[in-house]
């Protein structure tokens, strides 16, 4: 009982630790008064002001329409790439596995900069359009390596049946392949989504006249805490929450249909 008590002692500190300071972020989001730390009563005058902020506006639906693209034309090609690569002999496959990987690891910092000498390079003017191809760029591994992994569960030889037994190549892709890769596609859709909508510095060095939400949130941070922010924070945070809780609880079904 002891060493229970203590585990779950250790379990709730250390999420206070990491909570916290977003619980107090969101509790006084909805803070009447302007200063931190000074709770004045109730009021949603902040997120009133946050939606009437035409700057804000702005750039929370250059964020949403860069997401949203990013993640649909991420999703599209990353599973073309994944097919490709689980086609491939194990050599090669390994190889372009290996070299995917690369994107993941990499500091943002590295990403962004590398983008960013590359569009100056090929001319390309800094802006909406750069943003977006930065965001399909670093968001195409992570749809590969969710796509990928359904492809190799599936059963050998299960499209060239499909084939044989009269149905059309596109046919048997659609009736066959897709439904049974589809939550991998669908994880990486939300990845992709997520990701998207909470980058900053690969935003930072590939836009020059657009911002996004992260690079409004930096600029107005610099200019003095605004409870503004704590209004646009705490949607962020909820935003991709449930996101995350979307995949979580998809790949938990998807794991017991796996068992059963």
């Amino acid at each position: 009982m002891v060493k229970q008590a203590l585990r779950w002692a250790l379990v709730i500190a250390v999420l206070l630790f990491l909570y916290a300071p977003i619980l107090t972020l969101v509790v006084f989001s909805f803070n009447s008064g302007k200063y931190m730390g000074n709770w004045t009563g109730f009021s949603l005058r902040w997120y009133v002001e946050l939606f009437n902020d035409a700057v804000i506006m702005r750039s929370l639906w250059i964020t949403l329409s860069v997401a949203l693209i990013a993640a649909v034309v991420s999703t599209i090609l990353g599973t073309l790439a994944a097919a490709g690569i689980h086609a491939m002999k194990n050599r090669h496959a390994n190889l372009v596995e290996n070299i995917t990987y690369i994107p993941m690891l990499s500091p943002d910092i590295v990403t962004g900069i590398s983008l960013m000498l590359l569009f100056v390079f090929a001319g390309i003017k800094l802006g909406y359009g750069t943003m977006l191809l930065a965001h399909v760029t670093f968001n195409l591994p992570y749809v590969i390596f969710s796509v990928l992994p359904k492809l190799r569960a599936l059963p050998q030889h299960q499209y060239e049946a499909a084939i044989d037994l009269g149905a059309t190549p596109g046919f048997a892709l659609r009736k066959v392949v897709l439904p049974q890769i589809m939550p991998g596609i669908l994880t990486g859709l939300i990845f992709a989504f997520t990701l998207s909508i909470d980058d900053f510095v690969i935003s930072y060095f590939t836009s020059q006249d657009v911002s996004n939400l992260s690079m409004t949130i930096y600029s107005m941070a610099r200019r003095g805490l605004s409870p503004k922010l704590n209004a646009l924070s705490s949607i962020m945070f909820l935003t991709v929450l449930t996101l995350l809780i979307v995949i979580n609880v998809r790949s938990a079904r998807q794991g017991k249909k796996e068992t059963v």
